[in-house]
């Protein structure tokens, strides 16, 4: 019943309340900005530092990422006809020609460890479980490499929308303390303090959504990577254990 009574009062005095807001609230950014208290201020820059750190972090991972799959789409068949034909000097060269491919810093490493092994003449079986060691721990290393930055994404959306509430806590008091000093319950009196708490809200909003929009992409995309070092990793395996079986 008091909610009803409350909403019958705000809409007949609506569009009075719209004049005296008018009259009140600058709605253009720079009104907005000279309007709001210290914390308030204080909430809007550090929003503003966390969606530009977020940005930046978009920025980098979509460039490695994209140099990642476009050097991978050229070394994939150049180091494939290169052990071929049993070259695996030249597949070495090849994969450090594409040194931001992420499977090519994984095939490297087992190459260069089953090369070590090699030239004594016979590959013991001890050979291809040290390659394997190497092939898991640069897969391991390069998997850290690709989610460099997704952490620091995740916490930003998960909390900028609470560091914009905490904006919002502030406003909702300034309200009450407009209520005080004007010594009257009118929407003039607290549109100061109203406005300071929606405009945090939705700057909180906007710094989180695109985060864990962003965040949820590059996760999916580490994971395709994995799967396609976990697959070369099998194959250059399969390869060392042909090597082996040609030179019995």
């Amino acid at each position: 019943m008091f909610v009803a009574n409350l909403a019958a009062v705000i809409f007949s005095h609506l569009p009075m309340a719209a004049l005296l807001l008018q009259e009140q609230v600058g709605w253009d950014p720079i009104s907005l900005w000279r309007q709001m208290g210290i914390v308030a201020k204080a909430v809007v820059i550090i929003l503003f530092i966390m969606s530009g750190w977020s940005i930046g972090v978009m920025i980098d991972r979509a460039m490695a990422f994209n140099a990642a799959r476009k050097q991978s789409r050229t070394f994939a068949p150049a180091v494939a006809g290169a052990l071929r034909d049993g070259k695996i000097d030249e597949a070495i060269k090849v994969a450090e020609r594409n040194k931001k491919s992420h499977l090519a810093k994984v095939v490297t490493a087992g190459l260069m460890e089953f090369r070590a092994h090699q030239e004594s003449g016979e590959i013991p079986g001890e050979t291809i479980e040290a390659s394997k060691r190497a092939l898991e721990r640069t897969e391991a290393i390069v998997h850290a490499e690709l989610k460099r930055g997704l952490g620091g994404l995740a916490t930003i959306g998960s909390t900028a929308p609470f560091v914009g509430l905490f904006g919002t806590v502030f406003g909702i008091l300034n309200a009450f303390r407009g209520i005080q000093q004007e010594k009257a319950t009118g929407l003039a009196a607290v549109a100061g303090g109203i406005s300071e708490a929606l405009v945090t809200t939705a700057i909180g909003l906007f710094v989180a959504i695109p985060a864990v929009m962003m965040f949820n992409y590059l996760t999916g995309r580490v994971e395709a990577f994995d799967v396609e070092m976990d697959n070369s990793s099998s194959e250059l395996i399969d390869y060392f254990l042909k090597r082996r079986g040609l030179r019995k």
